[in-house]
């Protein structure tokens, strides 16, 4: 069956990362909210099921907008992989930051379509290059932190009355969910996250 919806994937990599800048990008190209699946997770992770379900559900003929080349994996054949997986199946890809990549172009003569392999398996290079310089550096800042004796990971949260206060009123519903963002100078997920750490009962340590 040829059908002609509009889906898109937006991909960061961690809870504290706002996602809202890509989809404002995607409803701009006409996409609807319900059709825009957002993972949090590294593209190098092998799970990946919002992805991996958003590929099962797409038909020929559907576009599937993403920002850029890297939000289908980290790795260089990993982005080509699922590139041609998804061509196969007669999905459009259209790639915002890099328009010409996308696979609804008229003109598809030879030389085009010469010049856009090229160019995808440049960025397809220089996706997995990056990955790996910033792997890199978390490495050596790891045996580094290591070495000087610094305790790794975040450091803990220390929760203050202002912040109880927040979280109750919020949670006694005195406060709108904006209101306590705006007084605790959270993002949604952060505030969340604030608000489970006040209800937990203090340690017996």
């Amino acid at each position: 069956m040829t059908t002609n919806d509009k889906h898109a994937l937006i991909r960061v990599s961690t809870e504290e990362q706002n996602e809202e800048r890509q989809v404002v990008r995607m409803l701009k190209q006409g996409v609807s909210r319900e059709n825009i699946v957002i993972e949090k997770e590294s593209g190098k992770s092998t799970e990946r099921k919002k992805y991996h379900n958003l590929v099962k559900r797409l038909k020929k003929g559907d576009t599937l907008y993403i920002e850029n080349l890297d939000r289908l994996s980290r790795d260089y054949d990993g982005i080509l992989n699922e590139w041609h997986k998804l061509k196969q199946k007669g999905v459009i890809i259209k790639i915002l930051d890099t328009p010409i990549l996308d696979t609804d172009h008229t003109n598809n003569d030879l030389l085009s379509r010469f010049i856009r392999n090229i160019i995808l398996h440049i960025l397809a290079f220089q996706a997995e290059n990056e990955w790996q310089k910033i792997k890199s550096r978390q490495a050596q800042g790891i045996a580094v932190a290591k070495a000087s004796g610094k305790p790794l990971g975040r450091p803990k949260k220390v929760i203050t009355a202002k912040d109880k206060k927040i979280v109750r009123q919020y949670q006694n519903q005195e406060i709108a969910l904006e209101t306590a963002l705006i007084l605790s100078n959270l993002k949604k997920t952060a505030f969340y996250h604030l608000c489970q750490l006040v209800s937990e009962p203090p340690s017996m340590d």
